[in-house]
């Protein structure tokens, strides 16, 4: 099993002046330290066990979220046209059904484009980038293989509503990746993808660029020999000279190599640091597909919990704050089989929570224990593209004040199969 609790990235270059055309040697150096120490205060907002819910607001405890995609208005689209078709989407990702964006959509792919063929394309490629001016060292020298991440959602005309069951990434859960998320529209899939760094002692994600992430998926299409055409841009597309921010503290653990390569300030900062996006996805025109055959990719491995967090649910204000502290297990398997795709991923664990004063860096309470189970389901044939996702926290005990169970499901896929759910009783 592999680790990924504690960890920081150092880069070296045999030139000061680094930017991102990468044209400096590299060398790199993984210590594995925390980007992020335990008793620091680190602004998250992340659940307990959230893999990739960086960014996102505390649940809501009312239950307003729409619960299924008939008791939800369509999000406001944007009709963009490629080679004379139109398509109209939502031009992000979101969490549920509700309309509230979580990634802006980058990558959209036409012709032999379904995300099987996609994942067959980008999993046979070497991590040989020199070329194309990357350096040879981790992580511009990463392969592509399915990726565990949080279910998300998808809409467009007219298929409406659909879910991630395709996730990829380039490198590894931790510390730093490349992380893709495919949704079929039809014969269209888009994505996102983006750029990320492993919070030390949690299993979040934070994002750290939009543009990067999007720079090396256009390589890399390129690389397969598929297109049809040159990459093309669509135009104004979703939010732009940011979207979404990083919280100083985790900023400021960040090597001043790595800000730089995603043109981030080079000095610590005091407040967020917006995430750079020019706004507009990339179009590739896929006129050819490598087989589809079959395979299967397993990941199983522990996160060590060992971070102070905002108490994720059942809070009794801003300030309650907790030092989770506990082993997570982890396991995905995805495999395809006669054309079809399937994946399962479960994280399980129980976890100490001491109530904490991130200020003063001590305790004020006594600890108790927490239950965390989370599992996601993914599945895609030649007709049907479903997701699935299930979260359950319960707090021991969870009687008393300020204790408690959240419970979170989710689905999306067509044909119809969407469902969303949230429970939060304290």
């Amino acid at each position: 099993m592999r680790n990924y609790a504690n960890h920081r990235i150092e880069w070296d270059a045999a030139n000061d002046d680094i930017g991102p055309t990468f044209n400096q040697r590299w060398t790199m150096r993984v210590h594995f330290r925390g980007i992020v120490s335990v008793g620091t205060l680190v602004p998250l907002v992340a659940l307990l066990c959230g893999c990739d819910r960086n960014g996102i607001t505390e649940p809501d405890p009312s239950g307003a979220r729409p619960r299924s995609a008939e008791e939800a208005p369509a999000p406001a689209l944007v009709t963009i046209t490629i080679e004379g078709d139109q398509l109209p989407l939502w031009p992000y990702t979101g969490v549920n059904f509700s309309g509230a964006p979580q990634d802006p959509i980058n990558l959209v792919f036409i012709g032999q484009a379904s995300p099987l063929q996609i994942r067959a394309a980008l999993r046979q490629l070497d991590g040989n980038r020199t070329a194309f001016g990357l350096p040879g060292v981790f992580p511009f020298n990463c392969t592509w293989s399915d990726a565990i991440g949080d279910v998300q959602t998808s809409y467009a005309d007219p298929e409406q509503w659909t879910g991630s069951a395709v996730q990829l990434e380039c490198g590894s859960y931790g510390p730093i990746r490349f992380h893709m998320r495919l949704f079929r529209q039809g014969s269209t899939t888009i994505a996102n993808v983006h750029f990320e760094v492993l919070i030390a002692g949690t299993a979040t994600h934070q994002v750290l660029s939009w543009e990067l992430a999007e720079q090396l998926a256009t390589v890399d299409l390129v690389r397969t020999g598929l297109l049809g055409a040159a990459p093309a841009q669509t135009g104004a597309l979703n939010q732009a000279p940011t979207f979404r921010e990083i919280p100083a503290a985790i900023y400021n653990g960040l090597p001043q190599q790595l800000r730089a390569v995603f043109g981030g300030p080079l000095a610590d900062v005091t407040a967020p640091v917006g995430i750079a996006t020019n706004g507009s996805a990339t179009v590739f025109s896929l006129a050819r597909a490598v087989p589809v055959v079959d395979d299967q990719d397993i990941e199983d491995f522990v996160v060590t919990f060992n971070q102070v967090i905002p108490k994720p649910f059942c809070s009794s204000g801003p300030n309650d704050f907790l030092l989770a502290q506990g082993p997570l297990h982890l396991r995905q398997e995805a495999r395809v089989s006669g054309g079809s795709y399937s994946s399962f991923f479960t994280a399980s664990g129980t976890l100490s929570l001491t109530p904490f004063d991130p200020v003063n860096r001590t305790p004020v309470g006594d600890a108790y224990t927490a239950e965390v189970y989370e599992e996601h389901e993914g599945s895609l044939s030649s007709g049907d593209v479903k997701s699935r996702s299930v979260k359950l926290q319960k707090e021991l005990p969870n009687t008393g004040p300020f204790r408690g169970t959240f419970h979170e499901r989710l689905k999306a896929g067509n044909p119809s199969a969407d469902q969303y759910d949230l429970d939060i009783d304290c």
